[in-house]
């Protein structure tokens, strides 16, 4: 199960990343690749979205198992 919490952090991580990064190029140089950064931002929030999802899948399903051990 760690290795779920593992994994998910690290896609929060990731995410985090993407955004900021694309947020910087943007503040750099606004119109050069708008549309792209915007897609870039959008999907970093969907990969921020899903892997909170699975943290709260992963959290939901420990405590499960340890009300069935009890």
């Amino acid at each position: 199960m760690q290795a779920v919490f593992n994994n998910a952090a690290a896609g929060i991580s990731g995410a985090l990343k993407r955004f900021e990064d694309s947020a910087a190029r943007t503040a750099q140089a606004p119109l050069d690749n708008i549309a792209e950064e915007t897609v870039e931002r959008l999907q970093a929030s969907t990969q921020l979205a899903v892997n909170v999802a699975v943290l709260r899948t992963a959290q939901d399903m420990t405590r499960a198992l340890l009300d069935i051990k009890v």
